[in-house]
C-alpha cells in the first residue's frame, strides 16, 4: 500500500508548487493569490523504487469558524486525518508567523509523522533561514526550494524512509469509467460528486467560482468504480477576467479531453443559456460521450418542468445523441438513472466494431440511398473498418470520396448508430480515397522494335476486322 503524504500550511506557502514537483506535472494551479487551492487534491509520485500518494491541500486558517476559511480548514484537517506523512510547509522568506505554531499544535495532537519543510529559502544561508523554525518543536526543519527543486529529494528520502518499496506495476492506469462533471458555476457539480461519494469530499459552498482546481476522486457507487473529476464551472468569456479563472477553464477542457465520459450539469430552475450550449460544444467538438443532468428537478413545479424539457430540446437539439436524466444532487433522487445512462455511454464510447458488419451496414445504406453525383461521376464506397474508440470512428474506403457532402456524412452517421445501437456518444466518419498506381507514371517510350511489331498489330486487326 502507498504511503500518503499530506502537504499542510498557510495559504501561499508554495504547496501546490511543491505538490506539481513532487509529481511531476502541473496539475494543481499556481498563482501569488493566497487561498487558490480549496479542495483536497491527490497525485502520484515515486522516488527510486518507493511510489506514493501526494495530497494538496488548502490554505490551513485554523481559527477559521465560518464561510469559505472554515471549509478549506476541514477540508485540510479531513487530510490529516487519513495521512501516513505530514510535510508541513513554510515560508522561509516571511518568517514564523501565529498561524504557523498553531498549526503545528495540531499536528503535535494528531500523532502522524511530521516534517518541517521551509520553503522559499533559495539563496539564503541554510542555518539563518531555518533558525526560528525550531521553535515549533517538530524537529530538525528542511530547508527547500520548491520553485527550484533544491532539497526536495533530501525532504522526500527522509519522509518515506520507514517505508518499504512498492511494485513497480502497481502505477497502471486504472480501467474503470473516468467521468467529468462539467457545467456552469453554482449549478450543483460540487453537491453530486459529494453525493455519489456519500461524504463532503469536495467543498460545495453557495458562492461561483468555490471550485478552482479539477478534483479526481476515486468513487464506488451501485457496485461499479469510477474516477469522477469535479471541474470548475465555466462563464462567458466576457465575465473571465480574472487569470485564476482563465486557469481554471483550462483545467475544465483539459479534464473533457481524459474523461471517458461527461456529466454536464445543467440548472433546472434556470433557463437553458447559451454558456450551457458553448460547453456542450466544447463536449461535442472532444468527441466525448456525454449524459446532462438536468439538476434541481425537484425544485421546480409541473408547469415549469414543461418548459424546461421544452427549453433542453430547443436549445440543446445537437445533443440527440445523449440521454437527458432529471436528478436532485442535494437529495440523491435520479442517481441510479444517470449513473445507467453514464455506464451506457461509456460501453457505447468503447465498443468494438467489427468490420464485416460495418462493411454490412454501408452497403445496406448505399443500396438505400447512394452519394449523389459529382457532376458525371457517383461516388463509390467499398468497404469500412473502425479506425479508433472514445469516440467510435468509422473508416470507409472508396474512390472519388472527396465529392461527398456533409449531409451525407451524417446519414452514414446515423446509419452506423442506429445498427450498433451506440447511445450516449458521438460517432465519426472518416472517408479515404485510394490512390491511383497509374497516376504518375510516365508512359514508356517504345524501341524501334517494339514500333514495328505494334504496326503489324494494326495491319493484322485491320485486315481481319476491317476499319
Amino acid at each position: 500500500m502507498k504511503p500518503t503524504v499530506v502537504l499542510v500550511g498557510r495559504p501561499n506557502v508554495g504547496k501546490s508548487t511543491l505538490f506539481n514537483r513532487l509529481t511531476r506535472t502541473r496539475d494543481a494551479i499556481v498563482h501569488d493569490m493566497p487561498g487558490l487551492t480549496r479542495d483536497r487534491h491527490y497525485g502520484r509520485g515515486r522516488l527510486g523504487d518507493k511510489a506514493y500518494i501526494v495530497v494538496d491541500t488548502g490554505g490551513f486558517e485554523p481559527v477559521a469558524k465560518d464561510g469559505i476559511l472554515s471549509e478549506m480548514a476541514r477540508q485540510a484537517r479531513e487530510a490529516i486525518a487519513e495521512a501516513d506523512v505530514v510535510v508541513f510547509v513554510v515560508d522561509g522568506r516571511a518568517g514564523l508567523a501565529p498561524q504557523d505554531k498553531r498549526i503545528a499544535a495540531l499536528l503535535r495532537e494528531r500523532g502522524a509523522p511530521v516534517w518541517l519543510a521551509v520553503n522559499k529559502t533559495e539563496g539564503m544561508q541554510e542555518d539563518l533561514a531555518v533558525a526560528e523554525f525550531h521553535e515549533l518543536g517538530l524537529g530538525a526543519p528542511h530547508a527547500i526550494s520548491a520553485a527550484h527543486g533544491e532539497g526536495v529529494r533530501q525532504l522526500v528520502e527522509d519522509a518515506l524512509a520507514p517505508f518499504k518499496p512498492e511494485p513497480a506495476d502497481s502505477e497502471d492506469e486504472p480501467d474503470h469509467p473516468r467521468i467529468a462533471i462539467v457545467g456552469r458555476p453554482n449549478v450543483g457539480k460540487s453537491t453530486l460528486v459529494n453525493r455519489v461519494l456519500g461524504e463532503e469530499r469536495v467543498i460545495a459552498f453557495d458562492e461561483p467560482g468555490t471550485t478552482r482546481d479539477a478534483i479526481e476522486v476515486e468513487a464506488r457507487f451501485l457496485g461499479r468504480d469510477y474516477t469522477i473529476i469535479d471541474t470548475a464551472g465555466i462563464r462567458r468569456k466576457g465575465k473571465v477576467w480574472e487569470s485564476v479563472e482563465k486557469f481554471s477553464v483550462v483545467k475544465t477542457l483539459q479534464a473533457i479531453e481524459r474523461a471517458h465520459v461527461v456529466v454536464l450539469v445543467v440548472d433546472a430552475a434556470q433557463d437553458i443559456s447559451e454558456q450551457d450550449a458553448h460547453i456542450a460544444g466544447y463536449i461535442l467538438e472532444a468527441g466525448r460521450a456525454l449524459a446532462v443532468a438536468v439538476n434541481k428537478w425537484d425544485a421546480i413545479d409541473s408547469e415549469k418542468k414543461k418548459d424546461a424539457k421544452s427549453d433542453l430540446e430547443r436549445k440543446l437539439a445537437f445533443l440527440d445523441f445523449a440521454e437527458f436524466v432529471p436528478i436532485s444532487a442535494l437529495k440523491g433522487t435520479g442517481l441510479k438513472a444517470l449513473f445507467t445512462a453514464v455506464n451506457q455511454a461509456y460501453a457505447a464510447a468503447m465498443a468494438k466494431l467489427s468490420t464485416p458488419k460495418l462493411t454490412r451496414a454501408l452497403q445496406a445504406a448505399v443500396e438505400k440511398q447512394a452519394p449523389p453525383l459529382a457532376g458525371k461521376i457517383r461516388p463509390k464506397l467499398r468497404y469500412a473498418h473502425q479506425g479508433g474508440s472514445n469516440p467510435p470512428v468509422v473508416v470507409i474506403h472508396g474512390t472519388s470520396v472527396s465529392a461527398i457532402k456533409d449531409q451525407y456524412k451524417r446519414y452514414l452517421e446515423n446509419t452506423f448508430v442506429k445498427v450498433f445501437k451506440l447511445k450516449g456518444t458521438p460517432l465519426r466518419v472518416e472517408l479515404r480515397q485510394g490512390a491511383n498506381p497509374y497516376a504518375d507514371k510516365k508512359r514508356s517510350i517504345l524501341t524501334p522494335r517494339q514500333e514495328a511489331k505494334k504496326r503489324r498489330q494494326r495491319r493484322h486487326l485491320k485486315k481481319t476486322y476491317g476499319s
